[in-house]
């Protein structure tokens, strides 16, 4: 007999969030399927970023909890969750003012590689760095 493998990657289950007589986040209970693109809307005080900062570890739930690719990752630190391919972009489009769209690139590639301690060398001195930009 085969396991069947679920397609859901990422999953919250009654999560819930107080602050004291607030509740932002009250039983959410959401599936992300692989590949889906999801928006995340609402008027101002909705609880959109608790949401998100539950997701990402910088708040803890009240009660429920936050599954990727089948595992419980409700208590796990923010770092943990971003070695696991949870991470929060902002609507920032352009961090570094003075790079270029690729030099940005090469600077977060650097970072993923380990490779960001070497500030002295020029950006695109590591052919690493340069592959995975070009892929």
């Amino acid at each position: 007999m085969v396991e069947a493998v679920s397609d859901i990657v990422l999953e919250t289950r009654g999560l819930l969030k107080r602050f004291g007589g607030i509740t932002p986040t009250n039983q959410v209970s959401i599936s992300v399927e692989k590949g889906a693109r999801r928006a995340l809307i609402g008027p101002n005080g909705a609880g959109k970023t608790t949401l998100i900062n539950l997701l990402t570890g910088v708040l803890e739930p009240t009660a429920g909890s936050i599954w990727l690719d089948g595992a419980d990752i409700t208590q796990l630190a923010p770092h943990q969750r971003v070695r696991r391919g949870v991470v929060r972009t902002f609507q920032i489009n352009q961090l570094f003012g003075e790079l270029t769209p690729l030099q940005s690139l090469a600077l977060t590639v650097s970072v993923h590689l380990g490779r960001s301690g070497g500030w002295w060398r020029p950006l695109g001195a590591d052919a690493r760095v340069a592959a995975a930009c070009e892929a």
